[in-house]
């Protein structure tokens, strides 16, 4: 099971992946909403802001987003970790219901290219 440190790394690494990518990418990744990612497994929830063409997380706190955020994920921690490192296809675990992703029909679009 990743632990609270491997998920925020995790994390850094996609924020790193964001903000060094092109085209369709960029302009996804360009949009500036609150974002909350739960990690089931171990009970925790990142929450912070997409900005600049980076996440950049804000605090974790215990249990499930107290707040809405516009973008909110929801996944164990083992699944961010493999998502990150390319070993887990993004469609095929949001299609399973491994993967939650709830955002606003305007930013699922956008968000897609980034997927």
């Amino acid at each position: 099971m990743a632990t609270i440190e491997e998920c925020r790394a995790a994390l850094e690494k996609l924020s790193e992946n964001m903000g060094g990518a092109g085209g369709d990418v960029r302009a996804a990744a360009a949009l500036d909403r609150s974002v909350s990612c739960w990690i089931t497994d171990l009970d925790v929830t990142f929450t912070g802001r997409m900005t600049g063409g980076r996440i950049v997380v804000r605090d974790t706190v215990e249990g499930p987003p107290r707040e809405k955020a516009a973008i909110r994920l929801r996944m164990t921690g083992d699944d961010l970790v493999a998502l990150v490192d390319g070993e887990l296809n993004f469609a095929k675990a949001w299609g399973s219901g491994r993967v939650r992703l709830e955002a606003g029909l305007r930013d699922l679009l956008q968000l897609r290219k980034l997927l």
